[in-house]
């Protein structure tokens, strides 16, 4: 099997090992604009040996931004603030990504250390209105309630991600992600606790995930076949009944593996405000196993991956394909480094750091 360090080709790219820097808002934009903040953040996680090194949720509109300080790319100015980033990730010899979004009912919220919950629109205050989302149900009672969305909205939404498929390949993004996890837009169309329409977007599971096969089918036909594309899912919803779970992602997933999806990034939670996760070190690996294997899609996993011979083992065993790293990457940028060193893997570096390998 795989090991940690082993190349991974998807579509025309490959990646010079399994490890990627998984997509983690900073809230530290200007109108959606990266600034020098995000240019050192992913910068030197690229200079720290990932393979493969996400932005942020980065909104196809501005409405779809999670909080007022999120990225976007949904104007030509965003693309001309980006393109140095995904250069300089390219130079140090890992592939640029770009998770592109759409907070849906999530989205107009304050930034962690702000408190996180809904702003208010107007008045001096920095949220806005409308929010969108499948249904008018809010996320929890301190944040707004959505609209509903016609199908007009969906139509809008599904144009915006192909506009920005295009604005980030343009200005050198290799890798694309579909963000479909979280709560956010796209796993609300998912969940039939969020979604609770009657028409051709609600009801069954074909109708639940229509916009997920129309976005997919709009962000593929907009990007270079060379551009892999991959979808970050939410495996489940951590409910006790009546919500997204296992079987429905593992459905998707299947009408899915010939659309051009390369990877599938395997999350859970986040449409329910208050739920209960079993977390322990690799405990959303199981669905990322289950999945690669009833459908045969490549898959990611992410989740408290915090140790080399963890995520090695990973690969060895045949559970994931990639292992994308989070907080562990907020903590040690080198990770990749130090991972290589501990398993004895002799990894080619930057010559400005030659003298420390």
């Amino acid at each position: 099997m795989s090991s940690l360090f082993d190349p991974l080709t998807l579509a025309g790219v490959t990646l010079k090992n399994r490890i990627a820097v998984s997509p983690m808002c900073q809230y530290s934009a200007t109108d959606g604009r990266p600034t020098p903040w995000h240019m050192v953040h992913l910068g030197s996680r690229a200079v720290g040996g990932a393979g493969l090194v996400f932005t942020e949720a980065t909104a196809v509109e501005a409405r779809g931004r999670i909080s007022p300080e999120d990225t976007g790319i949904w104007s030509d100015a965003h693309s001309d603030a980006w393109a140095p980033i995904a250069s300089f990730i390219a130079e140090q010899g890992a592939a640029p990504g770009m998770q592109l979004a759409h907070a849906g009912r999530k989205a107009s919220t304050a930034a962690p250390w702000d408190g996180g919950k809904g702003l208010e629109a107007g008045d001096g205050h920095r949220g806005w209105r409308p929010t969108l989302a499948p249904s008018a149900i809010a996320f929890a009672a301190d944040y707004p309630m959505p609209q509903a969305m016609s199908v007009a909205d969906i139509d809008a939404v599904v144009t915006a991600f192909a506009d920005a498929t295009k604005r980030a390949v343009a200005v050198g993004f290799e890798v694309l992600e579909i963000h479909g996890a979280h709560g956010y837009l796209l796993h609300e169309f998912l969940s039939p606790l969020s979604n609770h329409r009657t028409d051709e977007y609600g009801g069954s599971l074909e109708n639940r995930s229509r916009i997920v096969r129309r976005v997919v089918a709009a962000v593929r036909a907009a990007a270079p076949e060379r551009v892999p594309i991959m979808l970050r899912i939410s495996a489940t919803d951590w409910a006790e009944s009546g919500g997204w779970d296992l079987e429905q992602s593992c459905a998707l997933v299947e009408s899915l593996k010939n659309e051009g999806v390369a990877l599938v990034d395997v999350s859970s939670g986040g449409t329910l405000a208050q739920a209960t996760i079993p977390m322990g070190p690799g405990y959303q690996t199981p669905f990322a196993a289950e999945i690669r294997r009833r459908t045969g899609v490549p898959t990611g996993t992410v989740g408290m991956i915090v140790a080399p011979e963890q995520a090695d083992h990973i690969m060895r065993s045949g559970q994931a394909d990639m292992v994308l790293l989070a907080r562990e990457m907020l903590r040690d940028p080198y990770w990749p480094r130090r991972a290589a060193m501990d398993l004895g893997v002799k990894i080619a570096g930057p010559k400005q750091y030659g003298r420390a390998w």
